[in-house]
């Protein structure tokens, strides 16, 4: 069974329900598997600021997770156009992995929420790409030949899956960026299968 992360933060509930739909994608292609994991809350002083192990919910990320992915599915919240600082600390200790190039050659997407439609969400998945891109991942995105993203009116990119979820998150995930969390989800586990 081909093994992928999904690794995500979450804060009003948005991205986790987005790395929901991605796992139902990446489980809907034959020999492939999700493997869902967050990361914890950081202070203004990039202190952890949660237990070793949450209450509920998925469990936090190690290393051990990435280096063992078949391929990775990263999502955050938009902040100011980049990704929310818990992700940004986790990502930020990688190096040890980066040394080993353990993520070399492996495919990647990434998802995002924002509170407008022109809150950041573009620019929060170009800029979550990088480090990624730096680990040598192969970035897997949505072509234009997804009818959803011609039809959307909410959220949806080539450059990955995304959500408008208005100032307080209170706008539920529409069927159009629904279908396109679970088409990138399933192009990434295809990807990492003909990767193998």
């Amino acid at each position: 069974m081909t093994e992928l992360l999904i690794l995500y933060y979450s804060q009003g509930g948005a991205v986790k329900e987005m790395a929901q739909l991605m796992a139902r994608g990446i489980e809907g292609v034959t020999g492939a598997k999700a493997r869902i994991r967050t990361v914890p809350k950081v202070s203004a002083n990039c202190e952890t600021t949660e237990p070793d192990i949450p209450a509920s919910g998925a469990p936090y990320a190690t290393l051990q997770d990435l280096e063992e992915c078949a391929g990775l599915a990263l999502g955050s919240p938009t902040r100011f156009g980049n990704m929310a600082a818990p992700m940004k600390y986790f990502l930020d200790g990688t190096s040890g992995l980066w040394l080993k190039g353990a993520l070399i050659g492996k495919p990647a997407a990434v998802f995002t929420s924002s509170g407008s439609m022109h809150g950041g969400n573009e620019m929060t998945l170009l800029t979550m790409m990088i480090p990624l891109m730096h680990h040598g991942m192969l970035m897997v995105g949505l072509p234009y030949s997804e009818p959803q993203l011609g039809t959307t009116t909410t959220g949806g990119t080539p450059y990955g899956a995304s959500h408008i979820g208005g100032a307080m998150d209170d706008r539920p995930i529409s069927e159009d960026e629904k279908k396109l969390c679970m088409t990138l989800g399933k192009r990434l586990a295809e990807t990492a299968l003909k990767l193998q």
